[in-house]
This record gives C-alpha cells, sequence and structure tokens, in this order.
C-alpha cells in the first residue's frame, strides 16, 4: 500500500454562514485533507502541531480514519491555531474575523522516519518555509509532489513561495490565485505561466464552478455537481486536494489521463463536505455514499452526441 504523507494545519475554526453559526470546531487543511484521503487505500500520516487545549476525542477521529498521528506534536501549555470568519451571501466570500496562529507560529515540522519515503507528499496551505522544510526531510524522491497554498503566501512570502513552487509536480489553486501569481487574466495564459514556474500539472479551482487540469497543451474540465443545498465551502479545497491525492496515491499512475480521475474523486469528496458545517459530514460519510455520487458525477459528465462528418 503506498504512502502519502499530508502536511497542513489542525485547528479550531468558529464560522458563520446565512445558515446559522457553530462555536469552536475541528478545522484545519491537514484534517480535511486526512479525512478525505482516508477514503483511499492508502497509509498516510499528518505532520502538524496543535496544543494542550485540543481534545482527545478530536485525536481519535484521525486514529479511526488509520491515518498516523505520531507527527502530529502537542505542545504542553500551547493553544490551538484558531480561525474564525463569516460568509456572505453568496457563500463565494468571505470576512476572517479573527485568527490566532498560537503554537502554528513556531511549527517546526518533523517527518516521521516512516513515511521519509512516501511516493506523494501533499503540501497543505502552510508558510513555504514549512513546506520547504518537509521536502528537505524526505530521504527519497516522492513520485508525486502537490501543492496548496493561497494568495495569503502570495501577499508575504512570494520569493519563498516559488521556491516551493519549483520543486513541486501539481499546484492546485483557485483562479483569483492563479490570476494574482501570474498577472494573467486568462486562466489559459496563467495556467502556462505556471507551468514554467516548475509544476507539471496545475488545477485550478472554479468553487461551484468545477475545477481545470492543465499539463503541457492538455486540459480537462471537471464540473461541480449542482446541490440542493451548501451550509458551509470551508475545507471544500482541502477536502478536494485529499481526494485528489488519495486517489492518485492508490492508483500509482501519474499519467494526465489518471489526473482526470483524480480530480473528479477531489470534486466527489469536496461535495459531501459542503453539505454540514466544518467536518460534519466527512466525520459521518459513507463508502457507500460516496460511490453513489461518483455514478452521479459519471452521469453529469459523459454524454453521446452524433458528429456532421461521421
Amino acid at each position: 500500500m503506498n504512502k502519502l504523507l499530508i502536511v497542513g494545519s489542525v485547528a479550531f475554526d468558529a464560522i458563520e454562514s446565512p445558515f446559522g453559526k457553530t462555536g469552536k470546531i475541528l478545522g484545519g487543511a491537514g484534517m480535511y485533507i486526512g479525512f478525505s484521503a482516508s477514503f483511499f487505500k492508502v497509509k498516510s500520516a499528518v505532520v502538524s502541531v496543535v496544543g494542550e487545549d485540543f481534545p482527545q476525542e478530536y485525536l481519535d477521529l484521525f486514529t479511526e480514519r488509520n491515518i498516523d498521528i505520531s507527527a502530529l506534536e502537542v505542545v504542553k501549555g500551547g493553544k490551538t491555531f484558531f480561525w474564525s470568519g463569516r460568509y456572505h451571501n453568496d457563500l463565494n466570500s468571505r470576512d476572517t474575523l479573527v485568527t490566532e496562529l498560537n503554537t502554528l507560529a513556531d511549527f517546526k515540522p518533523v517527518v516521521p522516519e516512516n513515511f521519509k519515503d512516501a511516493e506523494v507528499v501533499m503540501l497543505g496551505n502552510l508558510h513555504p518555509l514549512v513546506q520547504i522544510s518537509v521536502l528537505d526531510q524526505m530521504t527519497v524522491k516522492p513520485k508525486l509532489v502537490v501543492l496548496d497554498t493561497m494568495n495569503f503566501w502570495m501577499d508575504c512570502a512570494l520569493p519563498e513561495l516559488k521556491e516551493v513552487i519549483k520543486r513541486v509536480d501539481v499546484i492546485t489553486v483557485n483562479d483569483e490565485e492563479a490570476r494574482q501569481l501570474t498577472g494573467e487574466y486568462s486562466l489559459v495564459k496563467a495556467a502556462a505561466k505556471i507551468q514554467e514556474m516548475g509544476p507539471k500539472f496545475v488545477v485550478i479551482k472554479k468553487g461551484e464552478h468545477g475545477a481545470l487540469l492543465f499539463n503541457d497543451k492538455q486540459i480537462f474540465f471537471a464540473p461541480a455537481l449542482p446541490l440542493e443545498e451548501v451550509f458551509d465551502p470551508t475545507g471544500a479545497g482541502d477536502t478536494f486536494a485529499g481526494g485528489f491525492a488519495g486517489y492518485i496515491a492508490q492508483s500509482e499512475n501519474i499519467s494526465f489521463e489518471n489526473m482526470k480521475n483524480a480530480i473528479i474523486y477531489g470534486s466527489n469528496m469536496a461535495s459531501f463536505c459542503v453539505e454540514k458545517f466544518g467536518p460534519e459530514r466527512m466525520i459521518n460519510l459513507t463508502k457507500e455514499e460516496v460511490l453513489d455520487r461518483l455514478q452521479q458525477f459519471r452521469a453529469l459528465t459523459q454524454f453521446d452526441i452524433a458528429l456532421e462528418n461521421e
């Protein structure tokens, strides 16, 4: 069974949306990626940090999903990273109300010995220097390194971010971030510029409008599944990344054709995440539900069409 190394925050979130609000709940990119990837046949480990205030019941949720947490550092007397945000009515924009870095401010990742040869590395959204540190600790070059980042690092750590981008195979960003990173409004031109920076594959997420995959001159588009209810988009991008990386690690195939499948699997996992607040839907999700919804994706995207010259 292939190994998937996940680096990302494990945190507390407090969320407000037009549909309600939560108190402090489980959050963080590392958590969403890990929970999503746990639906695939991979050995996964999460490298992260939390404070002493992080409850055992949350740690148990990781181990119940066979996620190795030996590199999830618990800082004695420390407080866990906390983020609070309020979504606007369209759920596409939000205001950050509170950000408390706490233990994440001084986080120095330590890759477990038994994952230094992981075939797939998923670098969740963290400071680029943390992501570089993880790559430097690998004793065997991974078959695939996937990077997720955001506009915050483009604003305050662009040189370091560009160093990470040089060393990865796949980058996932949203459309706004792709435009900021390249200065190109056309996503096709933006993807070409990003590939020149290093990554062979560029995934541009467009929220409710699906995702685009670019590799050289090849382009693939995956729609998002139309849903009756969307409660909370928090973690959807990370859940997408977990499904994408989990499928690639399971299938051991990094061709463009297989990346198409990975995009669909990632989109499928993300479609569940948004249906409840925080990770509630992911915690109660069954493999049967995942397979059933994959059939819906297939029906949505497959069609026969007669061409005039045939």
